[in-house]
């Protein structure tokens, strides 16, 4: 029995000392494990095929690509947010739609980082500290239609933008100055977003709009005193809330006749010039509401299609009969469905039933007490 037992011993340490010697553990691609299948009697019946000379063509290895380490990767969509990475990573599949890189600590983009990427649709590169772009670095994303790069450290927009380019997020960063031609061939671009940057209006410099077709543009939380001069006139919603916007000068608005939504709320204004809401015969909605006004902006009853109008938190004691609704039937074409009076020092009672007749609902009406 004790001889057994040895030979067993000796048999089981050799096995240890055989496994021991083994190459290290190396990570294998997707193909690789397809290949499984191909040892010891598959390998083998493919080599004695090529020595009778029946296998004579090569078998083709696809192009295999891996996950760049600690992403995910899923139906086209690359996402390594929230790695704490200071480059965008290498091997990213070329036929990535989406790249999630926000959240991370990325200082600057390279000229080679997003070679290959040329199905691209959508980058997001939101909340690092990006400060630095190269001028060739988008130039393989011929086709990229979304670039969400808010909350990095950049002061200027990045130059080269790929034409493709339909919506751009660059708010949250250190803007202060747009140059002309700062977009120049994006007649594809419908979305600007680029609030909380310390811009004031001089630092949109003659032309930096130029060219632009665009539907939407915020500039938030800036540091502009009046509504910027020469943006697109194709414009169908300016928001310039959160400014220090002081009055609205009477050709301040009129290039914006396409214009359905206006936000001008978190301001300084005292003052609406007469006529100048007549330049928006388009406007659906219209907020004015945490300014300084008086009064009711003067022109509100021209206007054929607004419905919603935002007033509260302002300085308004009064309000007439005909500051809302025009006097002859059926001129408006659209009824008010949102009228916000509240946080004014007006008494609702003495407000004439009349002066809401082309409002919807009596609930669309909103007053409340005034805190002083």
């Amino acid at each position: 029995m004790l001889p057994h037992c040895s030979l067993l011993l000796l048999l089981c340490a050799a096995q240890l000392l055989s496994s021991s010697s083994a190459l290290p553990f190396e990570q294998r691609g997707f193909w690789d494990f397809a290949l499984d299948s191909m040892e010891n009697g598959g390998m083998l019946t493919i080599m004695k095929d090529q020595q009778e000379g029946s296998a004579t063509e090569e078998i083709p290895t696809p192009d295999v690509f891996m996950c760049p380490f600690g992403c995910h990767c899923q139906l086209r969509v690359v996402q390594c947010s929230d790695l704490g990475l200071t480059e965008v990573p290498r091997n990213i599949p070329p036929d990535t739609k989406f790249l999630d890189l926000q959240n991370n600590r990325i200082t600057e983009l390279k000229e080679n980082d997003f070679k290959g990427l040329t199905n691209l649709y959508a980058l997001s590169v939101r909340n690092n500290k990006i400060s630095k772009v190269h001028p060739k670095t988008f130039a393989p994303l011929k086709h990229m239609q979304k670039l969400y790069f808010s909350k990095n450290q950049l002061t200027a927009i990045p130059k080269n933008l790929p034409a493709s380019l339909v919506e751009l997020r660059i708010h949250e960063n250190r803007i202060k100055k747009v140059a002309a031609g700062s977009f120049s061939g994006l007649g594809n671009m419908h979305c600007i977003e680029m609030g909380a940057n310390p811009i004031q209006n001089s630092g949109f410099e003659p032309g930096a709009f130029k060219g632009l077709k665009l539907n939407y543009l915020r500039i938030s939380e800036a540091k502009l005193t009046g509504v910027p001069k020469d943006l697109p006139d194709s414009l169908h919603e300016l928001h310039l809330d959160h400014n220090q916007i002081q009055a609205v000068e009477l050709e301040d608005l009129s290039r914006y006749k396409n214009l359905n939504r206006l936000g001008l709320g978190f301001n300084h204004i005292r003052n609406i010039e007469n006529g100048s809401l007549s330049f928006l015969p388009m406007l659906r909605e219209l907020h004015l509401d945490n300014n300084r006004l008086t009064r009711i902006p003067q022109g509100l009853p021209g206007m054929k299609y607004l419905q919603v109008v935002y007033l509260h938190s302002n300085n308004i004691s009064q309000v007439g009969v005909d500051d809302f609704c025009p006097r002859g039937f059926g001129m408006k074409r659209t009824y008010y469905n949102g009228i916000s009076l509240f946080d004014n020092p007006v008494n609702y009672w003495e407000v004439q039933p009349a002066t809401f007749r082309c409002v919807n609902d009596r609930f669309a009406i909103q007053f409340g007490n005034y805190k002083k």
